[in-house]
């Protein structure tokens, strides 16, 4: 285990002015807080945040950082406390340590949303220093070569985590050995077989090229130096995981990979940078399409350099970087080059230490990894839920990247796979919602293209549009899909205030009570709702009771009734949803006793009624993912709509009839449900034959056929089929489409 002068040593080697009663204190602090603590492979526990602190050494870190190295786990795994290291070491030095200890109380949430807090936490302490990130990073990275000693299930979920988190995170933020490190560790732990497979492989290969390796770098270097180019030219191999990810991803054999080697060119200036390539394009051709230039188009985590592929002396592809000595550090350690404090040494009880380390961060918070964090940290504050953040955070760090422009010439750097949608939520939230169109390059092109490196896409503008929540399925942002889960559900909280406003005014009415949304006002406080529209969507939901709305606007009100809510039958035998108390209740569908019944028996949550009701689907049908309708029939239950179906219209004066209809599908014992589509085909022999035989191919059911309408070109079929829900509706109806038979497929709807 290293000792203290060792540690001081090391810091020493590139800060002769270490402050080293800092260290001293620090390390003789966390060695007697650990105490007798022991890791799972025996080790003592304080030789963990001892190897934290040396990889921080290699990456030439401050000794206040170091200091946080050694005390970083205190807070969480020993007796300390912030304010017993805030007295010790600082304010600053605490509220580092405090941003690296994970949450405690989670005791109400799921694994994942304990993760994703977790996460929150840490991204919002690194917004504010990033030494918190350097130290997460070494602290993972050490967890990382100690994994084997870890039980099985655990080394299998801190190895999904690395992969998944904190080596997309150092990537990010420029740090690329880290990145590739944790990578490796992950992949060994994550599939062993195919690590050990692809490390041979790549074994092999490097000692049958070790000679054509040195030849071509032997020969790179010569042609530069007799240009007047002083560089340095080293041969690179791409890493196990990076090999097994684009053999996944493309369908590639190992034998098809044509870049697993390549060199890094390293001159001393950017202007070298350039005149190296015009050097080796004219001496050797260029692979067309293989040329990026990050010099004048930096990466979002600052990585800069030229990359392009030749085809070498050996009429072999050479792929080549070049960069200069700065871009190289940069490239290696990303915001770790920034964070060099040479101006002053922070040490417990200096009264301006804190203000030091402030002055100090600013430069790196200039960069570019660092306002991809500050983006990301924005979307904190937007209400998403643990889950969500995590999926979007996860959807932000992989940073293959395509490079876009608005007109005016704003550059927009995408996710590879976005379409205008994200680079139009990318440019403002209001474009994104109002988007109805987009041109790329001048040309009007569809909301799903794939963007490309270099278009510049102008979006077309609706004040009246709002994003279809399909949307969400199509993006790849993580940016755009808050947005539109936003957006809709503002979309159906202003669909239930619609409702709820007209149960109230009905209500109001029938007690002979003036309605309007001020007098509501007078409700809010009592009812714990702080705007009106609130407590009219919690009437529309059926969550709120008119009743009770009744009695806080109005303290006198007295209900006609003994008083008990849930469904009542009135009049006529009309439910009267005004009166529900929102409880909810399990009703089966009556089971159909013929062919003529597509019903099945299946259980569903209804919303403001009581006892067994029969419920039943309208003829167009309903399939799980539809949002739906529910409307009371006397003497005939309930019948169940689409909420797109124009059959409602006809019960846009009746909101007492309105029944809330939730799914609540048995996934263990899964049911098709009825829908009809039309199919309009070609009039020719074998058509029907097709047709049938795509929707057997898609696992649907057809119950009954008709013809809806012949011609002498074309035949429109009806079919009432069996689905499972509106994914398999929808995959079916794509896969009828490209039939060479059909011309349109449609859902029906009345």
């Amino acid at each position: 285990m290293m000792r203290q002068y060792e540690l001081v040593e090391r810091v020493q080697r590139y800060k002769p002015d270490v402050n080293e009663a800092l260290l001293n204190k620090a390390y003789v602090y966390a060695m007697n807080k650990h105490g007798g603590q022991t890791r799972a492979s025996g080790d003592p526990y304080f030789s963990h945040p001892l190897e934290v602190a040396a990889i921080l050494t290699d990456m030439n870190m401050d000794e206040n950082t170091i200091a946080v190295a050694l005390l970083h786990d205190t807070i969480e795994d020993t007796s300390a406390t912030r304010v017993e290291i805030e007295e010790m070491f600082g304010e600053d030095t605490a509220r580092l340590v405090d941003g690296l200890t994970k949450i405690g109380r989670l005791d109400l949430m799921s694994k994942k949303a304990a993760q994703a807090e977790n996460l929150r936490k840490l991204l919002l302490a690194i917004s504010d220093d990033v030494r918190v990130l350097l130290v997460k990073l070494a602290d993972r990275l050490h967890n990382m070569r100690t994994l084997d000693h870890m039980r099985p299930d655990k080394r299998l979920r801190i190895a999904e985590e690395t992969m998944d988190i904190y080596a997309p995170l150092a990537g990010r933020m420029g740090m690329q050995d880290m990145r590739e490190e944790l990578e490796s560790l992950a992949f060994q732990h994550i599939n062993p077989d195919g690590y050990s497979t692809v490390c041979q492989r790549l074994s092999q290969l490097a000692e049958f090229n070790k000679e054509t390796l040195a030849e071509i770098s032997s020969t790179l270097k010569n042609l530069l130096a007799d240009n007047g180019i002083h560089a340095s030219v080293k041969s690179r191999q791409k890493k196990a995981w990076s090999v097994f990810r684009k053999m996944e991803a493309k369908g590639l054999s190992f034998e098809q990979l044509s870049d697993i080697f390549g060199f890094r060119i390293i001159v001393e200036n950017e202007d070298d940078c350039y005149r190296a390539l015009g050097i080796v394009h004219r001496k050797w051709k260029m692979v067309p399409g293989r040329f990026k230039d990050y010099i004048s188009t930096p990466k979002s985590n600052d990585y800069r350099s030229i990359h392009t592929t030749i085809v070498g002396p050996s009429k072999q592809r050479v792929e080549l970087q070049i960069r200069s000595v700065a871009m190289n550090e940069i490239a290696e350690f990303g915001v770790a080059t920034h964070a060099i404090y040479k101006d002053q040494p922070l040490s417990a009880g200096d009264e301006h230490s804190e203000n030091a380390s402030k002055k100090d961060t600013s430069a790196f918070k200039d960069t570019n990894a660092y306002s991809w964090l500050r983006h990301t940290i924005e979307a904190l504050s937007e209400g998403d839920n643990p889950e969500e953040f995590l999926e979007n955070t996860k959807l932000e760090l992989f940073h293959d990247q395509v490079f876009c422009f608005t007109p005016k010439g704003r550059l927009i750097a995408l996710p590879r796979g976005a379409i205008p949608v994200d680079f139009a939520y990318a440019v403002h939230t209001d474009v994104g919602n109002s988007c109805v169109g987009a041109k790329i390059n001048g040309r009007i092109m569809p909301l799903v293209t794939q963007l490309q490196s270099g278009d510049e896409v102008d979006i077309i503008r609706s004040a009246a549009a709002a994003p279809p929540a399909a949307w969400e399925s199509i993006v790849v942002t993580g940016k755009a899909r808050s947005a539109i889960r936003r957006a809709t559900r503002m979309a159906v909280r202003k669909q239930y205030a619609g409702l709820g406003n007209r149960i109230l005014d009905r209500s109001f009415e029938r007690a002979a009570k003036p309605y309007s949304r001020e007098i509501v006002k007078d409700g809010l406080e009592a009812l714990g709702f702080k705007e009106v529209d609130d407590l009219l969507a919690a009437v529309g939901r059926g969550e709120l009771s008119s009743t009770k709305v009744l009695k806080a606007v109005f303290r006198d009100f007295q209900p006609d009734d003994d008083g008990t809510p849930n469904a009542e039958l009135m009049g006529e035998g009309w439910f009267n949803l005004s009166d529900a108390n929102g409880m909810m209740f399990k009703f089966l569908e009556n089971s159909g006793s013929g062919d003529e019944d597509l019903s099945r028996d299946r259980t569903m949550e209804i919303r403001n009624a009581a006892g067994d009701l029969p419920v039943s689907f309208t003829a167009e049908g309903a399939v799980p993912g539809d949002r739906i309708i529910g409307i009371m029939t006397p003497g005939k239950g309930i019948t169940i709509f689409p909420i797109q179906s124009s059959a409602l219209a006809a019960y846009d004066d009746q909101p007492e009839r309105w029944i809330d209809v939730r799914w609540d599908i048995d996934q263990t014992n899964r049911k098709r449900f009825p829908v009809q589509i039309i199919v309009t085909a070609i009039n020719a022999p074998g058509s029907l034959a097709e047709i049938s035989t795509v929707i057997a191919d898609n696992d649907a059911n057809i119950h009954t056929m008709s013809m809806a309408r012949t011609a002498p070109d074309f035949t429109e079929m009806l079919f009432d089929l069996e689905v499972w829900d509106v994914k398999h509706l929808n995959r079916l109806l794509s896969q009828l489409r490209s039939a060479g038979a059909v011309s349109t497929a449609e859902r029906k709807h009345s």
